[in-house]
């Protein structure tokens, strides 16, 4: 081979090794992710970017929704982006319900297993407590539809928007497959332009 060609592939080969390494990690490892719409406010508002784990649930095979090694699954109180079952677009939402759950919402208040989820008031605006783990709501659109009660199937989820009048959620497209849970957000990590952490 001639010189320099061997000199061309000697550049060329570090540079390709490092885009297929910062691919596999995007699709397997962490990506981030730009809040489209307002169904999680106040939480997450529009035009966020929000830093998700992709490895929180498991590690997965590359550009896929297939598992390798399964962790421990989602929780309740978790914010996790998904694929909708309906067309696939990527969301952003929070569990409520766990397999095994009897979830009920009515005026978008949540019960779970006949057991309120906690609201109380805080700083002039709502909080509820699921799993643990505070988060404000929005309820300036109302509480959107009801749902159940009715239980979580096994390797299903129910999940909401925290906005719950202004959420196209589980309550339209139902049960979520564990597999199409694509990752768990851990943070906004820039508002408004501007680098925040602000865990979820």
């Amino acid at each position: 081979m001639p010189a320099h060609r061997r000199s061309i592939l000697r550049e060329i080969v570090p540079v390709l090794v490092a885009c297929a390494v910062v691919l596999v990690a995007r699709s397997s490892f962490a990506d981030h992710y730009v809040v489209p719409s307002g169904s999680m406010e106040p939480t997450v508002q529009v035009g966020d970017q929000v830093c998700v784990s992709k490895i929180a649930y498991g590690l997965r095979v590359p550009a896929s929704q297939t598992y390798v090694v399964r962790a421990s699954p989602p929780a309740r109180g978790d914010v996790v982006v998904l694929a909708s079952p309906t067309d696939g677009e990527v969301l952003l939402k929070r569990v409520v319900g766990v397999p095994g759950d009897v979830v009920e919402i009515d005026d978008g208040r949540v019960t779970i297993d006949g057991a309120p989820a906690p609201i109380s008031e805080r700083d002039g605006g709502l909080v509820e407590d699921l799993g643990g783990r505070t988060h404000p709501l929005g309820a300036e659109h109302g509480g959107g539809p009801d749902f159940g009660p009715t239980k979580v199937p096994a390797d299903r989820f129910l999940v909401l928007g925290d906005n719950r009048g202004n959420s196209r959620d589980g309550r339209f497209f139902g049960w979520v497959d564990r597999e199409a849970i694509l990752g768990r957000a851990l943070a906004v990590c820039l508002r408004g332009g501007k680098p925040v952490w602000q865990p979820l």
